[in-house]
């Protein structure tokens, strides 16, 4: 099944494999990052419920759409969650100042987080579902998104993939760090990403790991992207969070 429809203040593509009416098990929330469309991710549920009958039965995968259009901006179809100053991220990345980006604040990012949770919350109204029946994810902008969601959540999600991420809000993120106990992330980054360096992704995984997090950290030689060895690897933690691990 696929469709779309508002949870919460967010428009969202819902896909799964499960009967009219059934409970999901587990919900796997992703967030397509910065100038791409809502259905940017949608591709990869449906590649994850075919390669695990565990998954068809069990999981429901929900695409947000970000809240804001970039149309005016010349990118058509575009959605953000907040808005970026590009030309100051790319003069950032050029000057091999990114740790300035990091110390950041997005004024934007409080609205977005908000609009999450409250999509989060639905799950709990709905299905009976809370945080630990969840995992959280995303690419580049939506990664930080649900970085940020994840170490505020009363209840840990049941695990968090930030592809292509970076570290923001350093101050704040390690202190929620601190106080969130545990967390299963699986995080992703190329070393050649230009849109995103390298080393804000060692960053924040070196946070993560400060914290005990359990982490697993997968580097590749590439650019800002998904790999199918990222899929692969998120496939196989949500069958061990299933209970169905190889």
């Amino acid at each position: 099944m696929r469709n779309v429809s508002k949870i919460g203040d967010l428009v969202c593509t819902v896909i799964d494999d499960l009967p009219t009416g059934a409970r999901p098990e587990l919900i796997v929330v992703l967030c397509h990052g910065y100038g791409a469309s809502g259905d940017d991710l949608t591709d990869i549920g449906a590649r994850l419920l075919r390669a695990s009958p565990r998954l068809a039965e069990s999981t429901r995968f929900i695409f947000p759409h970000a809240p804001l259009s970039l149309d005016s901006l010349g990118m058509p179809g575009g959605r953000a969650w907040w808005h970026l100053d590009v030309n100051r991220l790319v003069m950032a990345v050029e000057q091999r100042k990114f740790e300035e980006i990091a110390k950041e604040n997005p004024d934007g990012l409080p609205a977005a987080r908000d609009m999450l949770l409250k999509l989060i919350a639905t799950f709990e109204t709905d299905y009976g579902i809370d945080a630990s029946q969840i995992v959280l994810g995303g690419f580049s902008q939506g990664s930080m998104l649900t970085t940020d969601v994840a170490l505020r959540l009363p209840t840990p999600p049941a695990g968090l993939c930030a592809w292509s991420g970076t570290l923001i809000c350093e101050e704040t993120w390690r202190d929620l760090a601190k106080r969130r106990g545990s967390l299963q992330v699986l995080q992703s980054h190329g070393y050649y990403d230009p849109i995103l360096p390298y080393s804000g992704a060692v960053a924040l995984r070196d946070l993560f790991l400060d914290n005990g997090f359990e982490v697993k950290f997968i580097e590749f030689p590439g650019m800002h992207e998904i790999r199918s060895e990222v899929l692969q690897e998120t496939l196989q933690l949500l069958k061990k969070i299933l209970g169905d691990e190889d």
